[in-house]
């Protein structure tokens, strides 16, 4: 690999990881601890090395994409990337932060469409970078589950939060 291809993957990995530091930002504090949880819920230790996983493979399919078609030539699948690769980002802070699971699981609904479109879109220019997204939907499908578990568990006490 040249090292042109080398810096390219290597923004691809950082963009990517950079879409990871909300998670180090919001944390799950005591709020989280206090919640009802569904008995299936993963030990906490195991977000952390999925999370690592399914952002290298993120970064990969997308800087296959680009390989392939460069920005240009992908730029609508590239697009539809950053904005799930935004959406990604933009849950942990709505969940933790903002301690609405309501909201979360809405904007969790919408990242898991992106990431649908971002396969179709993938599969069009590179097949192996869209399969490479597979277990990137597949753990989103269970977080979503695992959040709209967690808010149904924990109905707001103040006011009805969905609006």
């Amino acid at each position: 690999m040249d090292a042109t291809l080398l810096l390219s993957l290597l923004v691809f990995v950082a963009g990517c990881f950079l879409a990871a530091l909300t998670g180090a930002v919001f944390r799950p504090g005591t709020w989280y601890v206090q919640l009802a949880k569904p008995s299936w819920r993963p030990p906490n230790w195991l977000f952390a090395p999925v999370w690592t996983f399914l952002y290298l493979t993120i970064a990969v399919s997308g800087w296959l994409v680009w390989c392939k078609a460069g920005f240009v030539g992908a730029m609508l699948p590239l697009t539809v990337f950053t904005i799930q690769l935004a959406l990604n980002a933009a849950w942990t802070p709505i969940f933790f932060g903002l301690h609405r699971p309501d909201l979360a699981f809405l904007e969790i609904v919408l990242l898991w469409l992106t990431i649908v479109a971002t396969i179709a879109l993938f599969y069009a220019v590179h097949a192996f970078a869209a399969w490479l997204l597979l277990p990137y939907l597949a753990w989103v499908t269970f977080a979503a589950a695992l959040n709209f578990a967690i808010w149904s568990l924990n109905p707001p006490s103040d006011a009805v939060r969905l609006m």
